[in-house]
């Protein structure tokens, strides 16, 4: 009887365990013939991630080619009658051709969680991209290292056609003061890291400056980052074309 018993429970142990082989093999030949995608997130430039729903069906300017995102309203037959593309969340816009939008606009879009469609200043972002990561360098003004007043005055002269002073402390003397909410891209932002002040950068919208960094090198950081939220001073623009020797003298 005790043989009987044992019997018994080997073959619905064995039952058992088939039965559970059979559905977990069901349930894999079901996902395969499902075409389950993998959730993969691709990396784009340097490291920045970019939103699934973001991508188009289109090849950009640049030849990146961006793969098709589920649900996505992108027309692949007529890219200008497109009406209201997602970008990180925000409407790109309506009647925007996607075609004609690079890699460049996409990384620094994502970068400062703006659409797409604002970094069109691309002037001032292919300079910015051209500079970024070159390391701080106090007095420096080449590629080997640069400090921050030097940096903002490449950007305003080969963007702005501006020819500000050379220090921090000369461009906030010669500025009209702006407020903070009134701040428009390629406007001064001004900071008291060491004593009045003493370091600068340009703003980009959104809450973001492009600035050289004395720990990171010229980069974007964030007026709302504890640090410079803490140092800020107040925002500067200045006067559209003036020549250097035009701006009025240091009091």
């Amino acid at each position: 009887m005790k043989s009987l018993f044992f019997v018994s429970v080997i073959l619905s142990a064995v039952s058992g365990t088939t039965n559970i082989a059979s559905a977990q093999t069901a349930v894999t030949l079901q996902r395969i013939s499902n075409h389950t995608p993998f959730k993969i997130t691709p990396q784009f430039i340097d490291g920045i991630e970019l939103k699934r729903d973001v991508f188009a069906t289109n090849k950009f300017t640049d030849n990146t080619i961006i793969k098709p995102a589920i649900g996505s309203v992108v027309s692949t037959t007529n890219p200008v009658v497109n009406k209201a593309k997602n970008f990180n969340g925000k409407n790109i816009g309506a009647g925007m051709i996607i075609e004609e939008c690079t890699s460049l606009q996409f990384k620094y879009g994502q970068l400062m969680d703006i659409p797409v469609e604002e970094v069109s200043n691309m002037a001032l972002y292919n300079l910015i991209e051209n500079w970024w990561g070159t390391r701080y360098r106090y007095g420096g003004s080449t590629k080997r290292g640069i400090d921050c007043s030097a940096y903002v005055g490449e950007l305003l002269r080969n963007v702005y056609n501006q020819h500000p002073p050379r220090t921090a402390h000369a461009i906030y003397a010669v500025s009209e003061k702006i407020n903070r909410l009134d701040l428009q891209e390629g406007d001064l932002v001004f900071f008291n890291t060491r004593g009045g002040v003493s370091h600068i950068g340009m703003y980009l919208g959104n809450n973001y400056f492009t600035h050289s960094s004395t720990t990171s090198g010229v980069t974007i950081s964030n007026l709302n980052d504890n640090y410079y939220s803490r140092k800020f001073i107040g925002g500067g623009r200045l006067i559209p074309g003036l020549k250097l020797e035009e701006y009025p003298a240091e009091e």
